[in-house]
């Protein structure tokens, strides 16, 4: 009997983790968004990686205790096929979900690192090119204070 609740335990834990999937993509999909936005504030992607970061720590969470419920059933359900037979067509087909969601999901995190680093390039340049300006206004203002001390210097050539 304690059997059929580790069973139901296992499932439940594939259709959470189908979910966390789910949100995890549509976070990705936020992020590349977010990326690709000119106008888009550090706070958001910023939150945006946090976020992912709870989904991804409690996907662990459950992947562990997933292997550790199937290590106590493992048995039972390779003896009993024909008694736990829905049980294990309904994980199958979750786990063909997961794995479908992880493919493109990873599919969608290479992108989102392409752009990231595409955008982090651009940033440093624009931040390359402010502290040249800088230093070119400072050296014109050093300059200009120099030649500001100078008499004018004019000759009467009439005599």
């Amino acid at each position: 009997m304690a059997e059929k609740s580790y069973v139901q335990m296992l499932q439940d834990s594939l259709d959470k983790k189908c979910d966390i999937l789910r949100q995890l993509q549509l976070l990705s999909q936020q992020q590349g968004e977010i990326l690709q936005d000119e106008e888009a504030e550090p706070d958001a992607f910023e939150k945006n990686v946090q976020d992912k970061e709870v989904l991804i720590q409690q996907l662990q969470t459950l992947d562990a205790g997933f292997e550790q419920v199937f290590s106590k059933v493992e048995a039972e359900l390779q003896n009993h096929k024909e008694a736990y037979r829905d049980n294990i067509l309904h994980m199958q087909e979750k786990i063909r979900e997961i794995t479908e969601r992880s493919a493109s999901l990873q599919v969608m995190e290479k992108q989102n690192k392409d752009l990231a680093t595409k955008k982090f390039a651009n940033i440093r340049s624009q931040a390359r090119g402010l502290r040249q300006s800088g230093k070119a206004v400072s050296s014109y203002y050093q300059n200009m204070m120099k030649t500001g001390a100078m008499e004018p210097q004019f000759m009467d050539s009439k005599k």
